[in-house]
């Protein structure tokens, strides 16, 4: 049996990480948790996901501050880029995998852009 995609989730909405999960975890994702941009950057390393959700304002900094250097150090994951402020695109390097989802999230939206995944 192949391994299960992994999905990390960095947001300090402790609600919203939790219905992510429970709606991966059904679509027989792996998905890990983070509140905190420090320990979200750490966990990165560690378990390099397929797929990375990432808020913008986090505790302890911009979450899409970071991303393009992200993207850079680990180009096969997609990044979710997630807010409700609607903040300025970050500049992200050419060829990167992402894409931008304005809370609050809809599952149909997610039924819609990871039915291939």
């Amino acid at each position: 049996m192949p391994e299960n995609k992994k999905i990390l989730i960095i947001d300090d909405e402790t609600d919203l990480c939790l219905l992510l999960k429970e709606y991966f975890v059904k679509k027989h994702y792996e998905v890990i948790l983070s509140h905190t941009l420090m320990e979200g950057t750490h966990l990165l390393e560690y378990a390099k996901p397929d797929i990375l959700f990432l808020d913008n304002n986090l505790p302890d900094g911009s979450g899409w501050g970071i991303a393009p250097q992200i993207a850079a150090d680990f180009p096969a994951t997609y990044i979710v880029l997630v807010s409700a402020f609607h903040p300025k695109k970050p500049e992200m390097p050419a060829g990167s995998h992402f894409r931008i989802i304005e809370k609050p999230i809809r599952f149909s939206d997610l039924d819609k852009q990871f039915a291939n995944a």
